[in-house]
This record gives C-alpha cells, structure tokens and sequence, in this order.
C-alpha cells in the first residue's frame, strides 16, 4: 500500500515565527511581563495610549501515513496551546497598566488552553475509523471563532483588564472548565467511554 502523508497545520495566527521556541502551555507556568518580547513591546511615561496582542494561538499539525491516521484516536498531543514571545507585544504607559494587561494576557493564554481542550474533545468524539483530515478543519473554525468572540467580550466588559475583580471572575470560570476537561491535556489519553 502507498503511504501517504498527511499534513495539517492550523493556527490561530497566520504569522509563524521559527526565531525561538514558542511556551507550550502548562498549568504550573505564568506568564511575566520578560515573556512580551516584541520589538514594539514598552512601558514608557510619554506613552498616553495602551494594548495588547496576546502572542496565544492553537497549533495543530501532524504527520503520519493514512494507516496511522485510520487507526489514530487520540490527537490530544497533536493540539498545542502555545504562546509566541517574539510575537507578544504589551504597550503600556505604567507599570500598573502593564500588569493588568498582563493579567489579561495570561487569562487569554488559559482561554487558548481551554479552547485546545474543546478542540481534543471533539476530535475524540467525532473521529471515526473512516474519517479523514478534512474532519478537523470545520471543528477547528468553529472553536476558533467561538474562542475569539469569548475573548474579545471579555476584553471589553474588562475595559483591558483594568476592571481586575470581573477579570478574575472571567478567569477562574476558564479554570474550571480547564479542570473539568481533564482527560483532554495536551499529554493525556481519554478514557475509552466516550462520554
């Protein structure tokens, strides 16, 4: 039988940067403001303006010939939630700004978590013996823009994060939900029931 390769390569930014190895996301990591290594990244006083770009997306790729891919179940390791540093750009005026921006950056890297979760989850249920890569687009675009528009709610009713005590409210709700997806981390394999 003739192999074939299958490719896929999804993510939640167009812009991919081999300069230095992403942060893969992990429950014992917090981001600090050092991870924001953009160029265009500063905290200045003469500054009257801020934001941010979170640098957070979903990658997924995998490579494996079409009997592999027939008897793959568990894609879990094949969906990353990573942060790009040199893509990370955090302007502020202040060092308080700064932080709750950076609150805001490390909520929206729990929310791409989150979202890979979602993502393993329904590939899990969804991928029969039969099914083939074109599977997983549709997931992905519909997770992606259900993610993009929970971001970008609770980006405005946060004012930035400035408001910081609904950013919290905002985040442990993500972390709950993150807790509740376990048998869908990165490393771990699903149990056989699947629901």
């Amino acid at each position: 039988m003739k192999n074939i390769f299958l490719v896929l390569t999804i993510a939640f930014s167009t812009s991919f940067a081999l300069a230095q190895e992403p942060i893969v996301w992990n429950p014992d990591y917090e981001l600090q403001l050092s991870d924001y290594q953009s160029p265009e990244s500063e905290i200045n006083a003469a500054l009257t303006s801020y934001s941010i770009y979170s640098g957070s997306k979903i990658d997924f790729s995998f490579n494996m010939n079409s009997v592999s891919f027939m008897f793959t179940k568990n894609f879990n390791d094949k969906v990353k939630a990573i942060f790009q540093k040199n893509l990370a750009v955090l302007v502020a005026p202040d060092s308080l700004t700064a932080n709750q921006l950076l609150q805001f950056g490390r909520y929206d890297f729990d929310l791409v978590e989150l979202y890979s979760r979602k993502i393993r989850k329904k590939i899990y249920e969804e991928k029969g013996a039969f099914s083939d890569a074109s599977l997983f687009q549709p997931i992905f675009n519909e997770l992606q823009q259900e993610m993009n528009t929970v971001s970008a709610q609770v980006f405005k009713a946060t004012d930035f994060g400035k408001d910081a005590e609904m950013l919290q409210i905002e985040h442990n709700k993500v972390i709950n939900e993150i807790n509740t997806l376990s048998d869908f981390c990165m490393t771990c394999k699903p149990k056989k029931n699947r629901k």
